[in-house]
């Protein structure tokens, strides 16, 4: 039942993300004097439209459905759940109809073809800030926040289990501690009174591997609660390199909820600004791992070979397509409740966003490109050129997306 509902979930929000995607087109190009024929909620078949006539919106018959009594556009909602389009007229950059695509600018092009974009990202912006208000989880290292207007509420880092001889055992921790606070000293030459050289509260068990890892080697003061009294343990902690650094098994029931009050619109927006870096960097090292692996696949030495096949791998495990996502990530979220779900929303947005941005003729950075490159050239971009290159990348881009749906379901059994 709870995957049932997940993918319920799932499908709902990126039928939200797509139509936030389209009514940006929409908009701007409602707004720079290109008609608008339809706006589309679902895929065809058709179910049901609406055209506005005389002020008022009605009903159409399916009789009038190819050739409404009205010039305006069409709403119309379709039998298939994936998405909905946004349908302008002559959509071709050769049209020169008045109130076509083809007629526009190059500059009223440019701001309709990014208008999805834009709208993604404010959206995901959104739904940030909001969360910033109302509690927001981390989910990425070095989370923007504005420490002065951060409220946190966290559940205990609690020890689970405690390796045997380790730095954490010799200094006397037990499962079931509540570590609190981790802080190394330093000696001041001219008096050689202690001072603290770096001190961090426990949050979450990340905090604790961060510290371990950057005083490796070194003695540091830990700061735990057993049996609702503090205590304080002075550990000497391994090297980096080995099993282990502390030798803790850390356990806590909740993540970390962080809210802000006057600084939640800056959290929202700068989050969207660091979840988009952290996309275009992950698909920087995707694509790394796939070309460098192709190509190591083709040396004589087997090594190079398994490491190419492994980058490959690496690849092919970074990219989730729609059976990813619905099937697994949505109902892995929403058993975690509506803050996670609505998180997992953002990046979702943030992520449509750069995608749409890439070189592909079959999006809206690759069409703005393709219409680009021929305005750089001075020549004119036929329709039937226009068609032919769109046509050919749409087609690679649903090979891409077959692909990776079968990677998925490979790895959903």
């Amino acid at each position: 039942m709870e995957l049932i509902f997940g993918i319920i979930v799932g499908l709902v929000v990126l039928m939200l993300l797509v139509l936030v995607h389209e009514l940006g087109h929409f908009i701007v190009a409602r707004r720079n004097g290109v008609e608008v024929t339809e706006f589309a909620i679902g895929f065809p078949p058709r179910a049901v439209a609406w055209r506005k006539v005389n002020g008022k919106w009605c009903r159409l018959k399916k009789s009038e459905w190819e050739n409404p009594p009205s010039k305006d556009y069409v709403v119309s909602l379709n039998w298939l759940p994936i998405g909905g389009f946004c349908q302008m007229k002559d959509e071709s950059d050769a049209a020169t109809r008045k109130g076509s695509f083809g007629r526009a600018s190059f500059w009223q092009k440019t701001k309709i073809l990014f208008g999805g974009v834009t709208m993604n990202l404010i959206f995901a912006a959104v739904i940030l800030t909001i969360l910033a208000f109302t509690g927001m989880p981390h989910f990425i290292e070095g989370q923007f926040e504005v420490p002065s207007d951060t409220n946190i509420s966290a559940a205990p880092v609690l020890v689970g289990e405690v390796e045997p001889s380790s730095p954490a055992e010799v200094a006397g921790l037990q499962s079931g501690d509540e570590l609190k606070t981790m802080k190394i000293e330093e000696c001041v030459v001219q008096d050689c009174h202690p001072q603290i050289k770096d001190e961090v509260e426990i949050v979450t068990p990340q905090d604790v591997t961060s510290f371990d890892a950057k005083y490796a080697g070194h003695h540091i003061e830990l700061i735990y609660i057993r049996d609702g009294k503090e205590h304080s343990a002075s550990v000497a902690l391994n090297e980096s390199g080995g099993d282990y650094i502390l030798g803790v098994i850390m356990n806590q029931t909740s993540m970390p909820i962080y809210r802000s009050t006057w600084s939640a619109p800056i959290v929202g927006v700068a989050t969207t600004v660091q979840l988009t870096g952290e996309t275009f960097r992950g698909l920087g090292e995707m694509v790394w791992n796939l070309v460098s692996g192709a190509v190591m696949q083709v040396n004589i030495d087997s090594s190079v070979r398994e490491e190419g096949a492994a980058n490959i791998e690496k690849a092919g495990q970074a990219v989730s397509g729609p059976v990813g996502i619905i099937g697994v990530l949505f109902p892995a979220f929403a058993q975690t409740g509506l803050t996670n779900v609505a998180f997992l929303a953002a990046i979702i947005s943030v992520s449509l966003a750069c995608m749409n941005i890439l070189p592909i003729p079959a999006l809206d950075g690759g069409r703005w490109l393709l219409i680009a490159i021929y305005r750089l050239r001075k020549k004119k971009l036929t329709k039937a050129t226009e068609e032919k290159i769109v046509s050919r990348a749409f087609m690679v881009l649903i090979g891409l997306i077959i692909l990776i749906t079968v990677l998925d379901v490979m790895r959903l059994f």
